[in-house]
């Protein structure tokens, strides 16, 4: 490419020299691109830039908030998650809070949280149009006022987007052997594999609760989808399927998180 505009959001930055800083940046156009550019770019806000190169690392230049005519195209594009918004609100409503409003509080643990997914699991220049409207719709969500519980299903919804997207769509209705999940039996969740039944009994009730599903559960998640119902079991799975993802490497987010969960308490 040479000296194309994008539209996209800063991911993750790192030092490269004294002025500058290497850029992994989720453009609308081509997926995660890396680039390098000038420091300041700031996190969460739609950025407009110019890249140039025919390599991995791309050179950066112009980069500037994204003007509000851009995003109001971005976001008509794409279709708007409904379940943070309010009847009245209108895509040039959300063009504007994605264009002027930050993300403050604990909602900034859960934004750091979906950039290191995506930065550490997505493939460079790869174009995920469909991930990156959702990605822009989260962010929205980010800065409204959530309950603790809203904020943990904008993330399992994310993440459901985001596994969609890797090729690893979630199958609940059956296990390993293509059997019905019967309510009364226990299941391991294998990544590679799917729902395996197991024999579950009180010598290894502690140890493997955590990873163990009810059949009754699995039933239910079926049932109801993400919601404030299942919302447990969801962040039980999604968390082992993150973990196999990232080959148990841990989250830096998730880590900040429970750093400020702990000098709350």
């Amino acid at each position: 490419m040479r000296n194309e505009a994008l539209i996209g959001y800063l991911l993750h930055q790192r030092p490269y020299q004294e002025k500058r800083a290497l850029y992994y940046l989720f453009s609308q156009q081509h997926g995660v691109i890396h680039g390098i550019g000038k420091k300041g770019a700031p996190l969460f806000m739609p950025l407009q830039l110019f890249a140039t190169g025919k390599r991995d690392l791309k050179t950066f230049s112009q980069i500037n908030i994204a003007p509000l005519s851009s995003i109001q195209g971005s976001v008509t594009q794409g279709s708007v998650t409904q379940d943070f918004l309010a009847p009245e609100d209108s895509q040039a409503n959300l063009a504007e809070a994605l264009h002027h409003e930050s993300i403050s509080g604990q909602h900034q643990y859960a934004a750091l949280y979906l950039n290191e997914i995506l930065w550490r699991l997505l493939p460079t220049e790869d174009p995920m149009p469909v991930l990156w409207q959702h990605y822009q719709n989260s962010l929205y969500q980010l800065k409204q006022p959530l309950i603790a519980n809203e904020l943990r299903l904008c993330l399992r919804q994310f993440e459901t987007y985001l596994f969609n997207e890797l090729g690893f769509a979630l199958t609940l209705k059956h296990d390993s052997l293509d059997q019905p999940i019967e309510s009364s039996a226990m299941y391991r969740f294998l990544p590679d594999v799917g729902l395996v039944a197991i024999v579950y009994n009180d010598n290894n009730e502690n140890a493997i609760a955590q990873t163990v599903f009810k059949g009754s559960e699995v039933l239910l998640m079926v049932e109801h989808g993400i919601s404030a119902v299942t919302l447990n079991t969801w962040s039980r799975l999604h968390r082992q399927l993150i973990d196999h993802l990232l080959d148990y490497q841990p989250l830096q987010s998730r880590l900040l998180w429970q750093q400020q969960q702990r000098y709350q308490s």
